[in-house]
């Protein structure tokens, strides 16, 4: 629970250091005079939008801290502990400093965060419920949020988010293939004609370079030929061959070396040199004896190798890369024909997402239907009990007309009210009036506050448009709500006011030009003046103090 609310530089509050009690304590003060100031405040700190305009004139920034009590929050603490923002107490100081240029700190227990931490951690820590709350009574999507605050079904809210998630991430990914796959229609007609033409062609991997070589070799078989016979003849066979001169040779220096031994290398040269001859003569008569002439094959090479370079030329890249860019077209035809593939695969998986998503709908509106059923009654009863005698309210809840998932399940929902005898039900803003709206939203947020675990409740002038006996039931639901939730009620019902078991009073006052705000506790006496002022006015009497006794006497029994 709040235990502590510190306050500096914050719209006309100067400083101000707040204790809280358990309980329910009432907060009333004069037309102007920031009543809801603290309550403002205290949404800052748990991570409302920052506005510099909030800041008191004249300073360069404004603070706010409060101080919680978690020891009975095991959720509060389980997420201090998951973000490593846990201290040894059992406590949980909130702050927020605000600065003129916009910018805003926040910290929890002394650590920097984001005002989004601040916001999901206070969600565990307050709710308020602001003096507009019976506005948004009207709208549908809060309509639902209240029915699910009431069941406390968030496994069964999860489960359908989940699935609907799921669904979504599928439908999108199908509609972007479906896109690829229209923008690439004509790519993919023109992909498969040139994969087939190369298909048909078949280049192997290297073998335009095998073809060259044989082709090259083919060509000038005649060449090679001769030229070996030549080249044989001058080398071997003819009288005065290069190998029988070099043998000549090699026999003059090996005779000379038993003259100088210096002679004996060169003799020894020649001689190898001659067996080299001797042996690629050998080499070159076996090659030549073999030379393949094959006009017809030479005549298949030409067309392959001419068919090579016309499609070169067609796709615009060199010969020897012709067999690359054949695969590169293949792979981007292959993965146009796997995005075909996945479209098939999408379409069952989206069939089995929505049956998914409508098991955990069914869950989900079950549920729903079932906590109606208790609310329409709970809230009935409490109109009764608010000068509604004869109020029916029902919760109408219909499936959606299209059966497309949704995030939070195929529910449509309407809020359902008759306030006079035979008056059928109708939607709640066709039928009530302001005042009976007013009602009708505090006794919805009282009985949801019952069954949600959030152990601060704050009402903002919830009780606008309320007044007599009505007020003084409204304050004895306030009051009990009271003994099991710390409940902080800013009135200006003296009905409500004495129905807190603790009172705060808000006065403004003007010092030097500057406007200050104060709250101050009030004790007994005290109490009675300002409960006798909310009932005769400024003029405080006798008469309206013996009725301020008699009030706090009443609402607090």
């Amino acid at each position: 629970m709040l235990i502590n609310l510190e306050i500096k530089n914050f719209a006309i509050v100067n400083a101000l250091n707040i204790e809280w009690r358990a309980g329910m304590t009432a907060i009333t003060g004069e037309t102007g005079a920031g009543k809801s100031i603290a309550i403002d405040a205290l949404s800052l700190c748990l991570g409302e939008r920052a506005d510099p305009a909030a800041i008191r004139p004249g300073t360069d920034k404004a603070q706010i801290s409060a101080h919680f009590d978690i020891s009975d929050l095991p959720v509060a603490q389980q997420f201090l502990k998951e973000h490593m923002l846990n201290n040894e107490e059992q406590d949980c100081i909130l702050r927020r400093v605000i600065s003129k240029n916009g910018r805003s700190k926040s910290y929890i227990n002394g650590v920097a965060v984001t005002a989004g931490q601040l916001k999901d951690l206070g969600q565990y820590l307050i709710s308020i419920h602001g003096q507009h709350a019976h506005q948004l009574l009207l709208k549908p999507e809060h309509q639902l949020h209240l029915l699910d605050a009431y069941a406390g079904h968030y496994s069964l809210l999860n489960a359908v988010t989940t699935q609907y998630n799921h669904f979504n991430k599928l439908q999108r990914e199908y509609s972007e293939l479906q896109k690829q796959q229209q923008a690439q229609a004509a790519k993919q007609q023109l992909l498969e004609y040139q994969v087939a033409e190369l298909d048909e062609f078949a280049l192997e991997d290297g073998e335009f370079a095998e073809i060259e070589a044989e082709h090259s070799r083919l060509s000038h078989s005649q060449t090679i030929i001769d030229t070996c016979q030549r080249e044989l003849s001058y080398l071997y066979e003819d009288d005065q061959t290069v190998l029988s001169q070099l043998q000549h040779s090699a026999q003059q220096f090996s005779e000379l070396s038993g003259y100088d031994n210096n002679l004996n290398p060169i003799a020894l040269m020649l001689e190898e040199a001659a067996v080299q001859i001797e042996e690629a003569c050998r080499e070159l008569r076996s090659y030549s004896e073999n030379i393949d002439q094959d006009p017809m094959r030479l005549q298949e090479l030409e067309e392959r190798l001419s068919k090579t370079m016309d499609l070169s030329r067609k796709h615009t890249v060199k010969p020897e890369e012709l067999y690359t860019f054949h695969q590169q077209l293949k792979s981007e035809l292959n993965d146009i024909s796997s995005d075909s593939q996945r479209l098939d695969a999408l379409e069952q998986e989206i069939a089995d997402a929505i049956q998914a998503y409508n098991i955990a709908a069914k869950g989900l509106s079950e549920s729903r239907h079932t906590a109606a059923k208790q609310l329409n009654e709970l809230i009935s009863k409490s109109m009764a009990s608010l000068s509604m005698e004869n109020g029916r309210f029902a919760i109408e809840l219909t499936q959606k007309s299209q059966q497309k998932p949704a995030a939070k399940g195929f529910d449509d929902i309407e809020f359902l009210v008759s306030t006079n005898p035979g008056q059928p039900l109708q939607p709640l803003g066709k039928v009530a009036s302001g005042g009976e709206l007013s009602r009708i939203s505090l006794a919805i947020q009282v009985i949801i506050a019952q069954r949600v675990t959030t152990p601060t409740l704050i009402f903002d002038e919830v009780d606008v448009g309320i007044s007599g006996p009505t007020a003084s039931q409204v304050g004895k639901l306030l009051r009990q709500l009271g003994k099991s939730t710390q409940v902080i009620c800013v009135t200006h019902l003296p009905q409500v006011a004495c129905s807190g078991h603790q009172q705060f009073f808000v006065a403004k006052s003007v010092e030097n030009g500057e406007t200050f705000t104060a709250m101050k506790p009030l004790e007994h006496d005290m109490r009675v003046e300002e409960i006798a002022r909310l009932i005769g006015g400024d003029k405080i009497s006798a008469t309206t103090k013996a009725s301020a006794q008699e009030l706090l006497m009443v609402q607090s029994a």
